[in-house]
């Protein structure tokens, strides 16, 4: 069984209680055909965004089901041929995938103001001067020492 999804409008030339029973004579034809219906929406008037057949509003109905593949010709010739339904389609319905959500690989790091990176390399900048700076007094130092050695002997 493969689900489908039939979609009508109805002529404004009826009323809303003979809309309502099209469409219990419609669900009834499904069910008898062992069809199974699992969602449907009422008649209701609705304005046409454009004439269907000189008419400018009517009522919709949708009505979901499963049934058989070859039971769907005999309710297109029953609508087709039914003169109060102005306009129909039948679509199959697919099973919707659902999609894993995606991991981020990195997090994103925190933004920051232009302020806080300036304060940052500034309390940055001394410090490793400063370093390099006693790093290069102290490897002389050494060096001198190292050097008189060796040629003190």
């Amino acid at each position: 069984m493969k689900a489908y999804e039939l979609t009508y409008i109805v002529s404004p030339e009826i009323t809303s209680e003979e809309a309502d029973t099209l469409a219990k004579e419609i669900e009834s034809f499904i069910q008898n055909k062992e069809g199974v219906i699992l969602n449907k929406i009422n008649p209701t008037a609705k304005t046409l965004s454009y004439p269907i057949k000189k008419h400018a509003s009517g009522f919709m109905a949708v009505l979901e089901f499963q049934s058989e593949p070859e039971i769907l010709q005999e309710l297109k010739d029953k609508i087709e041929k039914n003169e109060k339904i102005v306009r129909h389609i039948v679509i199959i319905k697919k099973a919707v995938k659902i999609r894993k959500e995606r991991r981020t690989k990195n997090p994103s790091a925190p933004i920051l103001k232009k302020e806080e990176i300036i304060e940052r390399k500034e309390l940055q900048e001394p410090d490793t001067h400063k370093a390099s700076i006693e790093k290069e007094k102290i490897e002389l130092k050494d060096i001198e020492q190292k050097l008189e050695e060796i040629l003190g002997e």
